[in-house]
C-alpha cells in the first residue's frame, strides 16, 4: 500500500484515537465530581472539540502525538493526587481498548476466512486498516505514559512523588512541550515507544491466537 494511501487511512483513525481518549479524560473526571469537561462542552463525541492543530499533524505524520487537553480542576476530588493519576490513566486506557477491539475485530475476519475460504482486496484492506488502528492507539497509548509533563504519565508519576517534588516536575510544562516537539520530529521517541507497542501488541495477538486456536 503507497505511503500516500497510508496517510490518508491515518487521518479518521487519528480523528478517532485523539477523541475517544480525550473523551474518556473528561468522562472519568465528571465521574470524580469536577464538572468543568462539561462546563467547557469537552463530554463528547465531536472531534472538533478535541483536536489540537500541532498535535494532530504530528499524529498523522509520525504515529504519535496530542490533542487539545481536557480542562480539570483536581479541587473537586475527594484526592486530587490520586484523581489527577486515575483521570490521567483513562486516555492511554482508552486506547488500549480501542486497540484490543480491532486486535480481536482482524481475528474474526482471519477467522472467517479460514473457514470459508473466501479472500478479497476488499477484506485485505479492511484487515490492514484494522490492524494500523490497533497499532496508532498502541503508539499513542505508549507516547502518553511518558513522564513528561504535559503528557499523561507525569500526572501517574505525580503519585509516587512528594507535594514538593510534583510541583517541581509540573513546572517543567512550560519547556517541555517544545522539548517533545523537537524530540518527536527527531525520532528520538521512536526507539521507545516502539518497544512499548511490541510488548503490548504481542501480548494482544498471544490472546488472539488463543482464540483462534480455540475455534479451529
Amino acid at each position: 500500500m503507497s505511503y500516500f494511501v497510508q496517510r490518508l487511512l491515518m487521518i479518521p483513525i487519528v480523528l478517532i484515537a485523539l477523541t475517544f481518549h480525550e473523551f474518556c479524560h473528561g468522562f472519568v473526571s465528571s465521574k470524580l465530581g469536577d464538572p468543568t469537561p462539561r462546563y467547557t462542552g469537552r463530554l463528547t463525541l465531536n472531534p472538533l472539540a478535541h483536536l489540537d492543530p500541532i498535535g494532530t499533524i504530528l499524529m498523522i505524520l509520525t504515529g504519535f502525538g496530542w490533542a487539545k487537553p481536557v480542562q480539570i480542576n483536581p479541587g473537586y476530588y475527594k484526592n486530587p493526587k490520586w484523581g489527577m493519576a486515575i483521570t490521567a490513566l483513562a486516555g492511554p486506557i482508552s486506547n488500549f481498548v480501542l486497540a484490543l477491539a480491532a486486535m480481536l475485530v482482524y481475528t474474526v475476519i482471519f477467522i472467517i476466512n479460514y473457514k470459508t475460504g473466501l479472500f478479497s482486496g476488499s477484506i485485505y484492506n479492511i484487515s490492514y486498516f484494522v490492524l494500523l488502528f490497533a497499532q496508532v492507539n498502541l503508539c499513542f497509548m505508549v507516547f502518553n505514559l511518558i513522564p513528561i509533563p504535559p503528557l499523561d504519565g507525569s500526572r501517574v508519576l505525580g503519585v509516587f512523588l512528594s507535594t514538593s517534588a510534583y510541583f517541581k516536575l509540573q513546572r517543567f510544562e512550560r519547556y517541555s512541550m517544545i522539548l517533545i516537539i523537537v524530540l518527536s520530529l527527531l525520532g528520538v521517541f521512536s526507539r521507545v515507544i516502539g518497544t512499548g507497542v511490541d510488548l503490548v501488541l504481542n501480548g494482544i495477538i498471544d490472546l488472539c491466537n488463543a482464540i483462534v486456536q480455540a475455534v479451529i
